[in-house]
């Protein structure tokens, strides 16, 4: 059908604008694009002005208001630009109080286990190399006379995590057999990481017994068959259920396991090697609790209550453990010569009793006296640098956080803010996350909260100058 003058004339407009977009030379050739091809390279800022020149051009075409003038691309190339030339995995305040936060990396490193992990990242090293004899070692030797020290397991491995670990043992020791797990432990933990899944990737036969919130003896003893091989026993993490509830001790399931001729495991989760309980951290067992107790074999990460990175291990008797070492599975899970120099210097670190210099450990086990003195100094260098505000110390409950001692609140202490000018306190939260530094607080009655618990070595200046930088945004608004 033919346009109209008007239509016609709509379409001329149109492909006016096309015309005159900016050329690629043109763009390039600012003098600020220098900058950009140094940190990103040439072809990538030329990528990036490829797409919004696409994007402009069918904006135009789709009578879509858009800036086609050489500044406005240039502006929308550099917001582009400026969030790939920034580092994407970066440090923060954690101002929050969860000690052991999954989104904000879990547990810090002591800075030992850093300078370790430099030391063999910047040189050749004895990774899978025997000194003594000359010849090719393993990896894993590394730490797992160290893991039997502290769990009295006769063997031990380990993996990237503790999910890799519980897959390996699933899948080299219940392939196309029957596992028996409890229905009140098939539990969904973060990332959607799902037991029954996780047993149906690995080959293995899910048996359900009991209900969700009892499961009895003899429901284990009901289930099995010449097709069993394993009873399983998982941590529930961050799921509990209060009140009319039921579950087998672990020595009893090992007394039927044994009696069966069949492999009792525990995913334990968090791996836990000293006992809490003198800081209120109550109701979980040790992973030396666990082997004691006759769990054959015990997995359980590295990065959560026990304060080292990302690992995951699997601890228990020789003859199943020398099984997960010749199992192929075992070299796509492995670990890094990092996480492996960070590992050993931790677990040196409780060897020597030094287990409170950890940072997760420490933070977990700091008085609140100790922690209403932290936020009183917070609250004074605040009142001292910035006089109009009013920051307040108040009382707050923290959190182990990592899906161990989800019940448990840890009484604990904040220095709370209130900046009214500026907005409320999800605005202050929204703010702080975009300073130098980001600052990741809490918040409570439209006040934000920054929990000390989990402050580091100088984070208070840190919060200072993040303050600092706030307000004078704001001013400049």
């Amino acid at each position: 059908m033919p346009l109209g003058r008007q239509g016609a004339a709509v379409e001329s407009n149109k492909n006016k604008i096309l015309k005159n977009l900016p050329a690629m030379d043109e763009l390039l050739s600012e003098p600020w694009v220098l900058f950009y091809e140094e940190q990103l390279g040439r072809e990538m800022v030329k990528n990036v002005f490829s797409s919004i020149l696409a994007e402009t051009r069918k904006a135009v075409l789709h009578d879509e208001a858009v800036g086609t003038s050489i500044d406005g691309i240039n502006q929308r190339a550099i917001a582009v630009l400026e969030g790939r030339v920034a580092l994407s995995l970066q440090p923060i305040v954690n101002a929050t109080g969860v000690v052991v936060h999954t989104n904000l990396g879990r547990s810090c490193l002591p800075i030992e286990a850093v300078e370790a992990v430099c030391q063999v990242a910047a040189r050749y090293n004895t990774l899978e190399f025997d000194l003594k004899e000359g010849k090719r070692g393993q990896r894993n030797a590394h730490v797992e006379w160290l893991l039997c020290q502290f769990t009295g397991a006769e063997a031990a491995v380990v993996v990237n995590n503790n999910a890799g670990a519980v897959l390996l043992c699933l899948a080299a020791l219940a392939r196309e057999k029957e596992v028996i797990v409890s229905r009140g432990e098939l539990v969904e933990i973060g990332g959607s990481f799902r037991i029954p899944d996780i047993m149906a990737f690995s080959g293995a036969r899910l048996v359900e017994v009991g209900a969700t919130n009892r499961t009895h003896l003899k429901d284990y003893g009901q289930a099995f068959t010449d097709e069993t091989s394993m009873v399983l026993k998982v941590h529930p993490s961050n799921f509990r259920i209060e009140g009319f509830t039921s579950s087998v001790p672990r020595e009893e399931l090992s007394h039927l396991a044994q009696e069966k001729n069949v492999i009792f495991m525990e995913d334990l989760g968090s791996g836990v090697l000293i006992d809490l309980s003198p800081w209120g951290l109550c109701g979980e067992p040790t992973v030396k609790d666990c082997i004691m107790a006759g769990v054959d074999l015990v997995t359980f990460s590295g990065d959560k209550m026990l304060g080292g990175p990302q690992i995951g291990a699997v601890v228990g008797k020789k003859s199943l453990i020398d099984r997960l070492r010749t199992y192929p599975l075992l070299r796509a899970l492995r670990v890094d010569k990092m996480t492996l120099a960070a590992f050993e210097k931790v677990l040196r670190m409780y060897l020597q009793g030094r287990w409170n210099e950890i940072p997760t450990l420490s933070m977990l086990t700091l008085k609140v006296e100790d922690l209403r003195k932290k936020a009183q100094a917070l609250r004074r260098k605040i009142k001292k640098t910035f006089p109009h505000l009013e920051p307040a110390v108040v009382e707050v409950n923290d959190a182990v956080g990592g899906g161990a001692f989800p019940v448990t609140r840890l009484k604990g202490y904040g220095v709370a803010l209130k900046i009214q000018h500026i907005g409320s306190a999800g605005t202050l939260q929204t703010l702080l996350r975009q300073a130098e530094m980001p600052i990741v607080a809490g918040a409570s009655e439209d006040s934000l909260i920054f929990h000390v618990r989990t402050l580091m070595d100088k984070d208070d200046e840190r919060i200072l100058q993040g303050l600092a930088w706030l307000l004078e945004v704001k001013k400049g608004e």
